[in-house]
């Protein structure tokens, strides 16, 4: 059981190093009331396409 839980803990400690190391990864949950930049650069391109 130990090797499982241990197993488990390197995994996830190994994950949250490649997240890390990949650049801006947000995992502090969700965001109310923010708008992502993403969302609003597609929204403005697709408003003014006539």
């Amino acid at each position: 059981m130990w090797k499982l839980v241990a197993g488990f803990v390197v995994f996830a400690a190994l994950a949250m190093w490649l997240l890390s190391k990949g650049g801006d990864v947000d995992i502090s949950g969700e965001k109310h009331g923010i708008e992502a930049p993403a969302a609003e650069s597609a929204a403005s391109s697709a408003a003014s396409k006539p």
